[in-house]
């Protein structure tokens, strides 16, 4: 069985998601509206899979929604330039500190970044 790698990827969001989210707006008071909102976000499946499963509300058998509501609505695109130069993880645990840290570095340059 082929072991399990994490993915860090990046997904561009629509600027209505600064108008219309109060959430988001208030996690991204660097924002000055020049560069673009975005999702930051960790998978052990490809990142245009895990893209696909956010933009069509993605449930488990169990019925949990594991897909996030603002990609769901304002996500636009994946952006491949802000990730691919990041090597797939061993665990999980890894790729959640990579995903934070990737989203920080993105805020730190100006852009509007979620991120669980």
């Amino acid at each position: 069985m082929p072991k399990v790698q994490y993915r860090v990827y990046v997904i561009e969001l629509s600027k209505r998601v600064f108008t219309e989210n109060s959430r988001f707006r208030a996690a991204n008071p660097q924002f000055n509206g020049v560069l673009q909102c975005l999702y930051v976000g960790m998978t052990s499946k490809t990142p245009k899979e895990r893209f696909l499963q956010h933009k069509t509300g993605y449930r488990n058998k169990k019925g949990y929604k594991l897909s996030s509501n603002i990609v769901e609505k304002y996500g636009l695109y994946l952006r491949p330039s802000l990730y691919n130069h990041i090597v797939p993880l061993p665990t999980r645990a890894e790729a959640l500190k990579m995903e934070e840290r990737l989203a920080i570095e993105l805020r730190r340059q100006r852009y509007a970044v979620w991120y669980n």
